[in-house]
């Protein structure tokens, strides 16, 4: 009898065992398909450029996830998204990872997994730089007659409407073109990531100036926006690590933000 219990209480045990084994992870995924998809909106310089005549990607994102491919012992294909489709892409699993300035946001951490923080920012704005004095604070801006443009669909578009009550808010598909309206005169400013704003002053020299972008209006990071697998976030801090602290990561950074 008590044979037998044991043979049953072994065959639980097995069972219980083999229930417990994870099922093959994404990571495993990528690796056997031997592809790493990388969604990417590829209108948010620097971090990401799709030049439409060559369907070619260039910038920050493109290059780390070109590494990350690497360090997978993969190939990288990107996949075209937009801001304001970004969540249905994602949640449609059109892609494993998303790059390219990606903020983190409590929604999206509902859908998916972020990797470490890569950068550390906020909004704040960027004008004319004979008007960037006009602009320090959220009540100079928000008055009747000020232009204040932005892209739709990320989180320019919700922190304009949150804080701006009184300004006129003009939407722009084009988050490529945006800032030029700024520079001729068709709107008055921008809020958008302290990062945007440094690249297209350099972009636009003595022509539009960052205000304050070392002290933004709130606070935000930018990380990669993971489908839920803890193997693949693993993977993904673990290469984050490493990069920052044999230096690939500075070599990237520094060919696209200084």
């Amino acid at each position: 009898m008590f044979r037998v219990f044991v043979s049953l209480a072994m065959a639980v045990l097995w069972t219980v065992v083999a229930n417990a084994q994870p099922a093959n992870s994404r990571l495993d995924d990528i690796i056997k398909r031997g592809t790493l998809r990388v969604g990417m909106t590829g209108d948010y310089r620097p971090f990401t450029y799709l030049d439409k005549t060559t369907s070619k990607f260039t910038g920050f994102d493109v290059d780390m996830a070109e590494a990350l491919g690497k360090a997978l012992g993969v190939k990288v294909e990107f996949v075209q998204t937009a801001w304001p489709q970004l969540m249905k892409d994602f949640e449609a699993d059109n892609f494993d990872i998303a790059m390219g300035g990606v903020s983190i946001t409590l929604d999206r951490q509902k859908k998916g997994m972020f990797s470490t923080p890569i950068m550390r920012e906020g909004k704040t704005p960027i004008a004319r730089c004979a008007d960037k004095d006009k602009y320090e604070t959220i009540a100079d801006i928000d008055k009747a007659g000020t232009r204040v443009i932005v892209n739709p669909g990320g989180t320019n578009e919700r922190f304009a409407k949150a804080n701006i009550k009184n300004a006129e808010i003009k939407m722009w598909n084009d988050n490529v073109t945006i800032f030029d309206e700024i520079a001729k005169g068709n709107a008055d400013l921008m809020m958008t990531d302290s990062s945007e704003t440094r690249y297209q002053q350099k972009q636009h020299p003595g022509v539009l100036c960052a205000v304050h972008p070392e002290k933004p209006f709130d606070f935000a990071e930018k990380a990669y926006w993971l489908q839920r697998d803890i193997a693949l976030k693993a993977f993904v801090d673990q290469w984050l690590h490493i990069a920052t602290e044999d230096g690939s990561f500075g070599k990237i950074y520094a060919a696209w933000f200084d």
